[in-house]
């Protein structure tokens, strides 16, 4: 179920149980603000996952961690906050969702994104999707070099070859539940050698 149905659901069921609280007077809103989930919704949903797939680099991580950045920020969240409101609220959950994904993958937290260029990408809606920086193949070559042989194997099919888990565990000839266990492993001494490389 899309993300805006699902708004409009909780909004709906929300409705039915303040039936007999006093209606709210209408009031005139303004052209910086969101008429409807539906509007913040399709207004950032590009923006959020051009973010989560720069971040990522993965279809499906980017398209589930925007699906959770809507529906963490769908209950605090008010429609009548301004845009600009609405964006930075957006970015801030993202940064959260963003570092629990990287918490649950390679075992830390990574909190930091570029602010300066990302936000001002958010804002503008022009997040590229592709943008890395020209040194980062040639680290992640050397990096993948000094993993063992089926380290490197299963994390090139899964994020250079965008392979799914059940195509990259067919591929290694292993169980699904395996190339999980072996990705896992595989990117924590990723993340190892690549805090070696920095200091």
């Amino acid at each position: 179920m899309p993300v805006a149905q699902r708004f409009r659901r909780k909004r709906a069921e929300h409705g039915e149980q303040n039936e007999a609280a006093p209606r709210a007077r209408l009031h005139a809103v303004g052209a910086d603000v969101y008429p409807d989930w539906e509007a913040v919704y399709r207004d950032n949903v590009d923006r959020v996952y051009r973010l989560m797939f720069s971040k990522v680099g993965n279809r499906p991580d980017a398209e589930d961690l925007t699906t959770e950045v809507f529906l963490t920020a769908l209950r605090p969240l008010r429609v009548s906050a301004s845009v600009g409101e609405v964006r930075a609220y957006l970015l801030a959950t993202a940064r959260t969702v963003l570092a629990g994904h990287w918490r649950r993958t390679l075992g830390r937290e990574i909190t930091t994104l570029d602010e300066e260029r990302d936000i001002a990408g958010f804002e503008a809606g022009t997040v590229e999707a592709g943008t890395v920086d020209p040194g980062t193949p040639a680290r992640a070559e050397a990096i993948l070099g000094q993993l063992p042989e089926r380290y490197g194997r299963i994390l090139r099919l899964r994020f250079l070859q965008a392979c799914s888990l059940k195509e990259a565990a067919a591929e290694l000839g292993t169980t699904v539940g395996n190339a999980k266990v072996l990705q896992h492993r595989a990117l924590r001494q990723a993340a190892q050698l690549a805090e070696g490389m920095e200091t």
